[in-house]
């Protein structure tokens, strides 16, 4: 059975693996950036989490999900997911010990190398 992200129709070419990173790289950015603010200012800590998962939520491509509030262009998308990726590196660097850092940056590298094929696909997305 082929894959429907894959399909001729203009679908995201969104493999399984470049989802599964994407989505753990978003749960770390999720936990990791609120607990390395939540020192700083706990409604600064809170209002991460409500952008982190706010935006990509309303903001998102056609043909890249099957749903979205607003749709924006490919662009859009591939800065809201640098944004996730660079919150979940940099939080986990300012609020764990380094070897969980290490681990979190190598996720995010293997995010990106697996993002290549959906954000060429982006880009061409007006």
């Amino acid at each position: 059975m082929p894959n429907p992200r894959t399909g001729p129709g203009g679908e995201s070419p969104d493999s399984r693996l470049a989802s599964v990173l994407r989505a753990s790289s978003e749960l770390v950015a999720w936990i990791a950036t609120p607990w390395a603010l939540w020192s700083v200012s706990i409604p600064l800590a809170i209002l991460s989490v409500v952008v982190l998962i706010g935006l990509p939520t309303v903001f998102t491509t056609p043909g890249d999900k099957a749903h979205g509030v607003v749709p924006v262009p490919g662009l859009v998308t591939i800065a809201l997911v640098v944004l996730q990726l660079v919150a979940a590196v940099t939080s986990s660097w300012m609020a764990w010990a380094t070897p969980a850092a290490i681990v979190i940056t190598a996720l995010g590298a293997a995010c990106v190398i697996t993002e290549l094929p959906r954000w060429r696909w982006l880009t061409r997305r007006h």
